[in-house]
């Protein structure tokens, strides 16, 4: 069989198992079969594929055909242009996280700041941020073992290892140490609307990751309330959270002596992210 074919059927097959990006996924799954990058085999269709690597192509169409997100396929998610390892013990990069590592490295620029980046997953924010950020250093926290492994990982290959500390432990165990950005894409789904999520995510992701509690607000409370001990005075905490969450937000943040200084909306024009400052 030939490149374009084996496209051809690939796209075929998940186009039949409503995956929207059939054709493309295709193409990354025989990219990662025949381990070339995608842009090679594109422009040598013509060329034969030999019965392993068609083999390798078919257990990937499988698993992608049962909704298996293609960033677990492949190993790795693209974030902030670069290409972040992930796998199923880390939630996925969004790019709308990207939207608050852009607002941090504006405000930011040139100064030299300690950073704390909590439930850390991938370390895709605090790497990110680390990259843009060249006087600046970092501590990461998770509660998952596998999320700290992958997250060095990442910060190892982004030569970053003596910039950033990574620690396996809860927030409630953080102390001694103050710093001036505290940064969380947090859990922030009600435990209820978890199984209205598509099949990729609540199939998939880790439920660590996405369960909020019952108001999808208990991991955002433990850490507005614990930024108040860790973050220098007038310090500053960013947060991703969910959608509608902006007003029960501000109250707390408000009610806890923080002062609201950016909200980030999303491509679809919804509050995504609040920055605040600790008065």
């Amino acid at each position: 069989m030939k490149v374009l074919e084996a496209i051809k059927a690939g796209s075929k097959l998940l186009k039949e198992k409503n995956i929207s990006t059939y054709i493309l996924d295709s193409e990354l799954l025989l990219s990662k079969s025949l381990n070339k990058p995608r842009e090679e085999i594109l422009i040598n269709l013509e060329q034969n594929i030999n019965k392993k690597v068609l083999a390798d192509f078919n257990k990937y169409l499988l698993r992608r055909s049962k909704k298996e997100p293609i960033a677990y396929l492949l190993g790795e998610k693209e974030f902030w242009s670069k290409k972040f390892f992930v796998n199923k013990d880390t939630l996925i990069p969004r790019p709308e996280t990207e939207l608050l590592v852009d607002k941090l490295v504006t405000i930011f620029k040139k100064k030299r700041i300690t950073i704390l980046d909590i439930g850390t997953g991938t370390g895709c924010i605090i790497i990110s941020l680390l990259i843009e950020l060249k006087n600046s250093t970092g501590m990461a926290v998770d509660i998952s073992r596998e999320a700290i492994i992958i997250a060095k990982k990442n910060a190892s290959k982004f030569n970053l290892s003596e910039r950033i500390k990574f620690l396996h432990k809860p927030l409630k165990d953080l102390y001694g140490k103050k710093f001036d950005l505290i940064v969380s894409n947090p859990p922030y789904i009600k435990r209820k609307d978890i199984k209205n999520l598509s099949d990729d995510i609540k199939k998939y992701e880790p439920k660590m990751a996405l369960d909020g509690g019952n108001d999808g607000l208990d991991l955002i409370k433990k850490i507005i309330y614990k930024s108040k001990k860790i973050l220098k005075i007038n310090g500053t905490l960013a947060l991703e959270i969910g959608n509608e969450q902006i007003d029960k937000v501000s109250k707390i943040l408000i009610d806890n002596k923080f002062r609201i200084n950016y909200v980030i909306k999303d491509y679809k024009n919804n509050i995504r992210c609040v920055i605040a400052e600790y008065k």
